[in-house]
């Protein structure tokens, strides 16, 4: 088999799975000067979006006011699978609470609730924070556990 310089793709079902287990990504915004801001960010896979809390005055939050236009990877390292999110962002500033709630919900799962409820407000109160909602417009996806050519190279010179 050829090389495409491409991993195979994500099944649909590893895609949906992949997107509501883990709350770990990166979201990539336009700089004003055409440079890419990437910035590490906590969220939930809520009706076909990626929900995420923002400090209503970082510069991912100016970058999207500027331009919608966004990137969010979601990733694993071992074994490497990803999906890559080109989409539209939007900002809303309504009802904070109850959607950073479940994203923080979503990402620190094995807290208690009320924890996660009480961290949340006194969050919220010491700093103003929006949330942003991307909608994917286009996806990519990469598995290398089923790209032979990766796997016959970890075989032959990683493991023992």
């Amino acid at each position: 088999m050829s090389h495409t310089g491409q991993a195979p793709p994500l099944t649909s079902e590893d895609i949906e799975s992949m997107l509501k287990e883990n709350h770990c990504a990166r979201i990539c915004t336009h700089n004003r000067d055409g440079t890419i801001h990437a910035a590490p960010v906590a969220y939930e896979y809520l009706n076909g979006q990626i929900v995420i809390v923002s400090h209503a005055s970082t510069r991912k939050t100016r970058n999207i006011k500027r331009n919608d236009d966004v990137t969010v990877l979601i990733d694993t390292p071992n074994p490497i699978k990803g999906v890559l999110i080109y989409g539209k962002a939007e900002i809303d500033s309504d009802n904070v609470y109850e959607q950073a709630v479940s994203v923080n919900e979503a990402y620190a799962s094995d807290m208690p609730k009320d924890k996660v409820q009480r961290f949340t407000r006194a969050f919220l109160d010491a700093i103003e924070c929006v949330i942003v909602k991307v909608t994917p417009k286009r996806i990519i996806t990469f598995d290398h556990t089923k790209w032979d050519v990766y796997n016959n190279l970890v075989k032959t010179y990683l493991q023992e």
